[in-house]
């Protein structure tokens, strides 16, 4: 159904982070209107279990409680983490722990299903009534000193105060808008896959760093766990080629000292490239971007969505403590958000990339300094416990 009225704010993008934005806008009392595209048919039973696994910190976990989204996840689908146990690559067996109970908080993250949180936000969304869903796709943007109005492929145009970015990592509102910045290829892929333990994992987030490669297994509920390996390209489209029951008894070798054997329950794994990428800036006139279409980030600390996520509830705090005066779309306002973001972006930045560099370098002599700093940081509490508050969010 097309909206006959102007509306305050347009969101474009129907991933996770565009769902939320609209959802969160819409509850600031914001008309919004969604575009999305169709989504693609899903091979997934209702019971199988999704490879797209994230961990949400507390800054997301509180997010989504204030939408109340969080209230509607099936939890059985949930599992904690209360301790991260990361393992060098050297043969001094260096290793750096996290302990929620020695940081004095309920839990490091949450381990979510994508699935299940689009369940939760998708049933929101349809009875929300400041939200008008539509599945078009956008191909023209102009921009006024009172709107933006973006024209639809179906030759419909829609117009706003604001226009939100959050079409993903190649974001077509960040072009049109004149925002593209720096990207920078990791060469690897990151191969997801989720398997059985034969082992419990304790509520307990494992990662490997390997010869610049780096393999996590976070976990889910009844002995289950996800994996997220990143490795190099040509390794990994080895490693795709392979059955899962090959590929599980390729991961012992690290893995079962922990956790036992793997029995895998996904039919296939999945693979998608990683790449470092920042717009030039958050903001164009009339125009923000969240999520992914700001910034991409390595998988190594699972901070992405809750990167983006920080975007839509600073975005949308900011948005609705504006002066009566001033709309969504104002320049001062969106200058406001783009401040408020930009510390905790580029320190994110800065901390992933840093440690993908790091780990990505060869040599005995490397080697031996960083996993003796693995060593070093896991012997300062304090230390440990800023880590873990700045990852929160």
């Amino acid at each position: 159904m097309i909206p006959s009225q102007t509306h305050e704010v347009i969101v474009v993008g129907g991933g996770l982070i565009g769902k939320a934005t609209a959802l969160r806008l819409s509850q600031a009392r914001l008309s919004v209107t969604l575009l999305t595209r169709p989504p693609p048919p899903t091979a997934l039973s209702a019971d199988a279990w999704d490879s797209r696994i994230y961990s949400l910190s507390s800054s997301s976990q509180a997010l989504f409680e204030k939408m109340n989204v969080w209230q509607a996840l099936d939890s059985s689908r949930l599992n904690p983490v209360y301790d991260i146990r990361v393992f060098g690559d050297g043969d001094a067996h260096s290793e750096l722990h996290f302990s929620a109970y020695q940081a004095s908080v309920p839990q490091l993250a949450w381990i979510v299903e994508l699935s299940n949180l689009e369940r939760a936000l998708d049933t929101a969304l349809r009875f929300s009534p400041q939200v008008h869903w539509l599945n078009a796709e956008v191909e023209g943007l102009s921009i006024t000193e009172e709107s933006a109005t973006l024209r639809l492929k179906n030759d419909i145009s829609l117009s706003a105060s604001l226009i939100v970015g959050a079409d993903g990592s190649q974001s077509w509102m960040r072009q049109a808008s004149g925002l593209d910045g720096s990207r920078r290829s990791y060469k690897q892929i990151g191969i997801v896959c989720n398997f059985l333990a034969e082992r419990p994992h304790r509520d307990t987030a494992f990662q490997w760093f390997v010869d610049g490669e780096i393999i996590a297994l976070l976990p889910l509920p009844e002995q289950k766990v996800s994996l997220v390996w990143s490795a190099f390209d040509k390794h990994a489209q080895h490693l795709l080629g392979m059955e899962p029951g090959v590929f599980a008894e390729h991961l012992a070798p690290w893995v079962a000292d922990e956790l036992g054997a793997l029995t895998p329950i996904s039919t296939k794994t999945q693979g998608f490239s990683l790449s470092l990428a920042q717009s030039k800036r958050l903001i164009a006139p009339r125009v923000a971007l969240v999520g992914d279409a700001a910034h991409t980030v390595h998988p190594l600390s699972g901070q992405g969505m809750n990167l983006g996520l920080r975007d839509v509830s600073v975005l949308a705090d900011i948005i609705s403590g504006r002066e009566s005066f001033r709309s969504p779309g104002d320049s001062v306002v969106l200058r406001r958000y783009e401040r408020a973001r930009r510390e905790d972006i580029d320190s994110i930045v800065l901390m992933t990339d840093g440690l993908q560099r790091i780990f990505a370098l060869g040599g005995s002599l490397t080697k031996f300094i960083r996993n003796t700093g693995l060593n070093g940081i896991n012997a300062l509490p304090l230390l440990k416990r800023f880590l873990i508050g700045r990852a929160s969010g």
